[in-house]
């Protein structure tokens, strides 16, 4: 398994000069005290923990765990790590200090959260899925259950699951069967089976506070007759002290491809006691708070594995040696060449760059819009940040997903052989990795999401806003020589996403059915050039960072070249994507079953 160390230089680089973060926490309310000394520091300290303890619990997590008489076991070492995560202060960093946080931005939080997912995916899901059971409670509990419950979650000795899926209901919550009786006490007994959920139940912590879905008895049927509750693996007494186990339990842990680190439960309620979060058949759209929440978490996880996969094929084609260069020999005192040396090498190796850097920067981006949407003092300005947050969140989690399974796909081709056993571990990040398309909402749900609910829904509104703000940028480098390839081409990418969304809308009109036929190549689409506007923008801070004398010649260097790069040889993935998604939907459709 590679061995994690943080890109803190290029972490400093989305934050400092992409996206002024500095200016931006300075902005924000409550966040002025996040200086950019203060924010290296963290990230200093989080690059520590992430590759001295988590990066070497990595590959041995992947063992899995073991559900014995007491309940699940995590894998050697996990347990030990969270308590130094709690002892670190980590899961209070963005938390209302009201509740035992520390009140800083939750884009720091989610920084934090790159990092030790890079180092090990599996283990950081346990703490990751925390964050949105606090959102959660922080936006519908009552104050009663804020009280109760969040401190001990904020510090870290409780952690949180969000229980969704059946086993006859996945996307479709309108299938949803589990049961909410209500109770003289106010409180509510639940009952159901749901699958595949994360961290369900392991022994990392004292409690387990699970979200759940389930139906009150005179709920209406589909998805309007859904509520939402907290159901909490031990009762919580009057003087917060853990009481008796709840009705609920994992029945059995799921046999899975990857993340095996990470406890993934067959969860059995049977008469828990629960407490209603929000009104009454609206838990659905509490959800969405943690769905939200969880989505960036995902797309995070594709810059994960492409990180890390990058940093080992990279090391390794430095050190690999077969054949020659193809124009000539470039180290004569050994028997072959490194293979990066290669033509075909290099080009994984930038893909894998090119997807690990502009993804980052793009997931900073939408990290610091989540600021803004909850803690920005002038409302337009929240609104903005809400509206870009839903056009960018589906297209993040499901282009960036995709990336990082095709980002550790290419690490493996790297590694040749040797990447396709375990004892390398590139095979592990390949299979950790292609969850990522599947769960928050599979791709094709995103890719639905963003062309039906988000820009057919708003009749093209939100992806205009975004794109202005895009066409604001090119204006800016219109007179700019040296990278006048890149702005030009970008500005042509631009303009014919507008139509191309534009004819979209008109199509989906006169057959609502191009909807599910262009969905998928219309997210890809957006994707590309949503990160052809972060490379475009990395190169003109590269360019403008050399102009002023900086002597990291090699880092900005690098900059402009990946830039180039991913312009000359991943963005023209978008005129394939252009023909397909304007393709009739018949060619899907207009087919008899036997044809397949």
């Amino acid at each position: 398994m590679p061995e994690y160390k943080a890109p803190l230089r290029d972490i400093r680089f989305a934050m400092q000069e992409l996206l002024d973060f500095d200016g931006h926490y300075q902005r924000l309310p409550g966040a002025e005290d996040a200086s950019m000394d203060m924010v290296d520091a963290i990230l200093e300290e989080a690059g520590k923990f992430a590759s001295q303890v988590l990066s070497p619990l990595n590959q041995t997590g992947d063992q899995g765990c073991r559900l014995g008489e007491s309940g699940v076991e995590t894998p050697e070492g996990f347990k030990e790590a969270y308590a130094r995560y709690i002892e670190g202060g980590w899961p209070s960093l963005a938390q209302a200090q009201a509740f035992g946080g520390q009140g800083l931005p939750d884009s720091l939080a989610t920084i934090v959260a790159e990092i030790n997912g890079s180092a090990n995916w599996s283990w950081t899901m346990y703490p990751g899925l925390s964050h949105g059971a606090m959102a959660t409670l922080m936006t519908h509990a009552t104050e009663a259950l804020r009280d109760r419950y969040l401190p001990p979650l904020v510090e870290g000795r409780w952690t949180g699951t969000m229980c969704l899926t059946e086993p006859q209901a996945g996307s479709d919550l309108a299938l949803l069967r589990t049961r909410a009786e209500p109770n003289e006490d106010g409180s509510y007994s639940i009952s159901g089976t749901k699958i595949f959920i994360s961290a369900g139940e392991h022994d990392m912590a004292e409690n387990i506070l699970h979200i759940v879905l389930a139906r009150l008895p005179d709920a209406p049927a589909g998805n309007k007759g859904i509520s939402l509750f907290l159901v909490p693996r031990f009762a919580v007494n009057d003087d917060g002290s853990l009481g008796e186990a709840n009705s609920l339990g994992c029945g059995s842990l799921e046999h899975k491809m990857g993340i095996h680190g990470n406890a993934t439960c067959v969860m059995n309620f049977d008469g828990a006691r629960g407490f209603l979060l929000g009104e009454p058949n609206r838990g659905l759209a509490c959800m969405f708070t943690f769905m939200n929440n969880a989505r960036l978490f995902i797309a995070q996880q594709g810059i994960c594995h492409a990180e890390l996969s990058y940093q080992g094929a990279l090391a390794y084609a430095k050190d690999r040696l077969q054949m020659r260069s193809l124009r000539g020999v470039a180290a004569p005192e050994k028997s072959a060449d490194p293979i990066i040396v290669h033509a075909d090498v290099r080009r994984m190796l930038l893909t894998q760059k090119a997807f690990a850097e502009g993804g980052r920067a793009f997931s900073y981006l939408c990290a610091q819009l989540v600021d803004l949407a909850h803690g920005a003092e002038d409302q337009a300005e929240r609104q903005r940040a809400q509206e870009r947050l839903a056009l960018l969140i589906p297209i993040a989690k499901g282009f960036l997903t995709e990336a990082g399974v095709e980002a550790a796909s290419l690490g493996i081709q790297v590694f040749g052989g040797h990447g396709y056993i375990a004892e390398w571990g590139m095979e592990q990040i390949l299979r950790d990795a292609r969850i990522a398309p599947i769960y928050e909402g599979t791709n094709g749900i995103q890719a639905l999401d963003l062309l039906g609910r988000k820009v057919n829904g708003s009749k093209g509104a939100l992806q205009r806003g975004f794109a202005d703000e895009v066409q604001a940028f090119i204006e800016s480098e219109r007179n700019n020589a040296e990278l006048a390839e890149l702005i030009v081409e970008l500005e042509r990418q631009l303009q014919r996403w507008n139509s191309l969304t534009g004819q979209l809308i008109t199509e989906i009109g006169a057959d609502p059915a191009q909807l599910g036929a262009a969905a998928f190549d219309y997210m890809m689409y957006s994707g590309y050039t949503v990160l052809a506007y972060i490379w475009a923008l990395s190169a003109v801070k590269a360019q403008q960072a050399l102009a002023a004398g900086s002597t990291e010649t090699a880092f900005y260097g690098a900059k402009l070249s990946t830039a180039r790069f991913y312009f000359r040889r991943i963005l023209p993935r978008n005129e394939g994507l252009a023909a397909t998604l304007l393709d009739s939907a018949n060619t899907l459709l207009d087919l008899p079953e036997d044809a397949f």
